[in-house]
């Protein structure tokens, strides 16, 4: 039995799966998949939570922690683009641990992927509901409040439910839908959406930093650090920077759907790796500019953890700044949730493909759009629903643990494939190996360790129930009990040490 949960996928296996008539069309080019990861990374992080991670975690030190999560996230984006330079299909980091760790272990990694993309969306359509209620507000229109919120919610610590009177959040359920419509029409269409947007959005963030830089005093970054530097193995409310690295991560979660789809670039060996670390880079360097220009317009303790961007503007009284913001926000967030819910579906091909979910319908390409049309129309709805039920802060705890953990699995997959296939080509490789995974996994596991206790029961229990599943169903569906694969040598025309 050991030797099933360990099995591995060989490359030769992978690759032959892109003859397939169900494989996606190749038709994003660098540009394309750069604003994809921008789309997705650039939104919450700027529009939400900078003030929650400012007000009650690192002050101004709020600029270190987006450094920390920036680097984590860099070390892990290296690891990425190897792997899909080597392994331009659907699955993203669920595929390369197939390929490295084996089965079990790629089903864990997964069943973490559908906790990330599912569940941040969830999370971000409910940011995108409150900022949409606060930008039609500005205009005089308003949703009724029985209609904009979750119908219950948990009380911080007593874990007692209480009921709000609410239904259900309208605006959620809204724009999941629209989203949901948009990406079974097509890659090409979404990629193209999404590139409006980016622009957009990028042009409000430019606003915020020069505008917002002539009126930044610099006696508010005193004291730089007022909640410490730490937040390691903390139970309850982790405090520091540490604590607000752990937190802001969400921010970056996303950057690795521009793996998810490798199968989908003109030229995946190139344009993968280049769309990852530009998008990395760029976003991690501006979320630093607005950290330091909305700690500098305003005191950390008077950030405005609700909508803290366009609030800094009204509270230095420049009015019309909060119009630009909040159209800003609405922009921006809608743009992550499209990528974000563009990815989960290609996650779930991958699985399906594999038999562990099943083929007929995670695994259906639509004959005209070539899309995974039953696996949208069923995130959607997922979605939407969660986002309409659930309260914001329950979704948002369950997503960074979990994502971090798939960044850990990946890292080690790089150094388990040097050793398991040294001679494999490798269009891109990380430079420095073994020191760039190693620096990946520590960076990872110390924001895991810094998000509180609780957050690690959470993922065991998520955990446990993808382990069900597994064992019920995909172990026993797996394709690889029917297929014997050819043992191939692959030799890699530039060969090189570790």
């Amino acid at each position: 039995m050991s030797s099933q949960l360990f099995r591995t996928k060989s490359l030769a296996v992978l690759l032959e799966e892109m003859k397939g008539e169900q494989r996606l069309r190749r038709v994003l080019g660098p540009v394309a998949l750069t604003s994809l990861g921008i789309g997705c990374i650039i939104g919450t992080g700027i529009f939400v939570l900078t003030g929650i991670a400012a007000h009650d975690k690192a002050g101004p030190a709020l600029m270190l922690s987006f450094v920390m999560s920036g680097a984590a996230c860099v070390f892990a984006g290296l690891c990425y683009a190897e792997f899909a330079s080597m392994v331009p299909v659907a699955g993203s980091a669920y595929t390369y641990a197939y390929a490295t760790l084996g089965e079990l272990m790629a089903w864990v990694i997964g069943w973490d992927l559908v906790l990330e993309y599912a569940v941040a969306s969830a999370t971000v359509a409910h940011g995108w509901s409150a900022y949409f209620r606060d930008f039609i507000g500005l205009l005089g229109f308003h949703v009724p409040p029985q209609w904009a919120g979750a119908p219950f919610d948990i009380a911080t610590g007593g874990g007692v439910i209480q009921w709000t009177g609410n239904y259900f959040d309208v605006p959620a359920v809204v724009i999941a839908a629209l989203i949901t419509v948009v990406l079974v029409i097509g890659i090409r269409e979404s990629a193209g959406f999404n590139a409006a947007m980016v622009i957009t959005k990028l042009a409000i963030v430019l606003f915020v930093i020069v505008v917002g830089a002539f009126y930044v005093d610099t006696s508010n970054w005193h004291p730089f650090a007022p909640f410490g530097y730490g937040g390691l193995f903390a139970s309850g409310d982790p405090k520091g920077m540490l604590a607000g690295a752990a937190v802001v991560f969400f921010a970056y979660i996303g950057f690795d759907s521009v793996s998810t789809h490798a199968e989908e670039a003109k030229n995946p060996q190139r344009d993968v790796p280049l769309g990852i670390m530009v998008s990395l880079v760029v976003c991690t360097i501006l979320y630093i500019l607005v950290a330091a220009v909305l700690t500098g317009m305003v005191p950390y303790d008077k950030i405005d953890i609700h909508a803290p961007v366009s609030n800094a503007f009204i509270q230095r009284g420049i009015g019309y700044a909060g119009l630009l913001v909040s159209v800003g926000a609405v922009v921006g967030i809608t743009s992550v949730l499209l990528v974000l819910m563009l990815s989960q579906p290609r996650v779930m091909l991958a699985m399906a493909r594999d038999g562990l979910l099943p083929r007929g319908f995670f695994g259906a390409v639509h004959e005209k759009f070539r899309t995974p049309w039953k696996s949208t129309i069923l995130t959607g709805a997922f979605v939407a629903t969660a986002a309409a039920l659930v309260p914001l802060h329950i979704l948002a705890e369950l997503v960074n643990i979990g994502t971090l953990l798939a960044f850990v699995l990946v890292c080690a997959s790089v150094l388990i494939m040097r050793k398991t296939n040294p001679k494999a080509e490798r269009p891109f490789r990380v430079p420095w190996v073994p020191l760039v995974p190693i620096c990946g996994m520590v960076f990872c596991l110390t924001l895991m360790l810094s998000l509180g206790r609780e957050n690690w029961l959470r993922l065991f229990i998520w955990l446990a129930i993808g382990l069900v599943i597994y064992f019920v169903y995909g172990r026993g569906h797996s394709l690889l009990n029917t297929i014997k694969e050819e043992k191939i040598s692959f030799q890699d025309r530039r060969p090189g040490p570790m």
